[in-house]
């Protein structure tokens, strides 16, 4: 059988990624939700620039898909990348544009795209062990690639973050059924050999979204890098990448 050129099977994978994430943003965008939810930004939105050019770094040699749950305030939800911490965005993948102006804009989450000033822990110490271990975009993508489960940023009122799994039962089934669905679409685009669950949450939604597939993609969980978890700020990095080696990730 006659291969597909390289670069070919790259647009290929690209264009199957750049629709999986359009049908979630419309599917979201339908959606509604109630108090104690005041706000929400949806980056495949106003980010949505940024987002293809994410996409542009994927690979179709990728084997390994790295899970999150759903953006955070100075990561994704400024630079419409999972875990987009802004230097690692701007700097390292050399990803520039500009982000569109927010609806119902929260006073103390203001979206301002790669001029943010803010730094997302959980996004520096992700994308930092990427680059610390593969130097470059290109050798990390060749191999990898980082999706986010959920697309949405939920906030209360007072600007704190609620994430999907705290949303009501009614609320978080019809958001579940848009994400496993774009988690689907994903996973069937390449053969992965490892998914890895970056938290206990997205672990579950893997497992969740696999159980039913013929796939035989290992499922792996590794420590989550949010500073919110004590043993986060004990080594993360350390910790990540001993799971992954011993998992046969890495």
């Amino acid at each position: 059988m006659k291969s597909i050129p390289k670069q070919a099977a790259d647009r290929k994978l690209q264009t199957g990624l750049v629709a999986a994430a359009e049908q979630l943003r419309n599917a979201v965008d339908a959606l509604s939700f109630a108090d104690p939810v005041t706000h929400i930004y949806n980056p495949l939105d106003y980010a949505w620039d940024l987002h293809q050019r994410y996409i542009a770094q994927a690979a179709a040699s990728a084997h390994v898909l790295f899970l999150g749950m759903n953006p955070g305030p100075w990561g994704m939800a400024q630079t419409g990348v999972p875990f987009g911490e802004i230097a690692a965005v701007r700097d390292w993948m050399k990803i520039r544009g500009d982000v569109e102006k927010v609806e119902n804009e929260h006073p103390k989450r203001p979206v301002e795209g790669l001029a943010c000033q803010r730094s997302e822990v959980s996004g520096r110490r992700l994308w930092g062990l990427a680059q610390d271990r593969f130097q470059t975009p290109a050798a990390f993508f060749r191999k990898h690639f980082v999706l986010n489960y959920c697309p949405l940023v939920f906030m209360e009122s007072s600007g704190r973050n609620r994430t999907p799994d705290k949303l009501p039962v009614a609320e978080r089934d019809a958001l579940q059924k848009c994400c496993d669905q774009h988690l689907r679409d994903v996973l069937a685009l390449l053969p992965w050999t490892h998914l890895v669950g970056v938290g206990a949450f997205a672990e579950t939604c893997l497992k969740r979204v696999t159980n039913d597939s013929d796939g035989t993609a290992e499922i792996v969980r590794i420590l989550h890098p949010s500073p919110a978890s004590p043993a986060a700020n004990r080594d993360w990095a350390g910790t990540a990448t001993t799971q992954l080696e011993q998992a046969g990730v890495w």
